[in-house]
Formats: C-alpha cells, sequence, structure tokens
C-alpha cells in the first residue's frame, strides 16, 4: 500500500515540476477561495496575502516536499515522522487549494483528493503500529543504526521483526 501510495504521490510531484504549475499557483488558491462560505473568506484571504508576494517561495517548496514525500514513500524513508508530515501537508493542500473540497453547493460531489490522502497517511500509521517493515528503507538502517527506530517505528516491541 505505501508503494502504491508512493506512486500517486510521484504522479502528483511530477505536475508540480511543470512550468503551468508555478504560473498558476496563485490561481488556485483563488479558484479554491471563490464560492466558499463568508466564514471562511478571512481563512483563504490570510494564504492568498501570504503567498501571492512569495509565490516561487511557496511553489519551490510545494515541489520540494511533494517529491521529498513521494520518494520517502517509495523506499520507505523516515516513515513514523513521513505518515505524519504527509497527513499534515495534505490537510493544508486540501484547507487551502483545493478549498476543503468546495464550494459546497447544491449538486457538488467532490470532497477532493488531499483528504483522503489524510486518511491514508492515517491507514499506514495504524499499519506500522502493528511492527517493523522489511521491505523498507529504515529496516536497513536500524540494523546499523539501532537508535533510528525512533523515527521510522511506531512500534516500540524490539523483537518485532
Amino acid at each position: 500500500m505505501r508503494v502504491a501510495f508512493g506512486i500517486i504521490w510521484a504522479v502528483g510531484a511530477a505536475l508540480t515540476w511543470s512550468p503551468d504549475f508555478a504560473v498558476h499557483y496563485v490561481g488556485y488558491l483563488h479558484n479554491a477561495a471563490h464560492g466558499q462560505p463568508a466564514w471562511l473568506a478571512g481563512w483563504f484571504a490570510m494564504w492568498i496575502g501570504l503567498v501571492t508576494p512569495h509565490a516561487m517561495l511557496f511553489t519551490w517548496l510545494t515541489r520540494i516536499i511533494e517529491t521529498a514525500i513521494a520518494l520517502a514513500l517509495l523506499t520507505g524513508f523516515a516513515r513514523k515522522m513521513l505518515y505524519v508530515v504527509g497527513a499534515l501537508f495534505s490537510l493544508l493542500v486540501w484547507s487551502t487549494a483545493e478549498g476543503f473540497g468546495g464550494p459546497y453547493t447544491v449538486g457538488a460531489n467532490n470532497m477532493g483528493t488531499a483528504i483522503s490522502y489524510v486518511l491514508i497517511f492515517v491507514a499506514l500509521i495504524a499499519i506500522n503500529t502493528h511492527g517493523r517493515n522489511p521491505y523498507s528503507l529504515d529496516f536497513l538502517i536500524e540494523k546499523r543504526w539501532p537508535r533510528w527506530r525512533r523515527i521510522a517505528e511506531w512500534s516500540s516491541d524490539e523483537a518485532m521483526v
């Protein structure tokens, strides 16, 4: 499941490296803000105000974070930290560029993909609490540096393999 999810993230990350992504970055926020309830206006205004003068910085941060998440998922690197960061980043994307899956109007039925990503990261956390995964880079690192478990594993059972 982790590797399949990593492939999905790799495709998404590759798309962020296209020139069109950078050109339309602020536009994604404006589009997400359109049609939202009035009580969310401040949230979107804050993000638009923060991102607009620094659009290139946020574009590069998004590219780097998405690529790092994809590579870490594919290799199984720093899984404990990865799943938390991935869930939080996905929640941020869902609440900004995806507009909480809105606008919420009659006939609207798309909640956005990022909220599904949050749930998948939570599922990966649940799966990882049952022991170590020998099919990960973390497993190899732990053999050499046992303290790596603090970054990689949810399980505290040293005997688990």
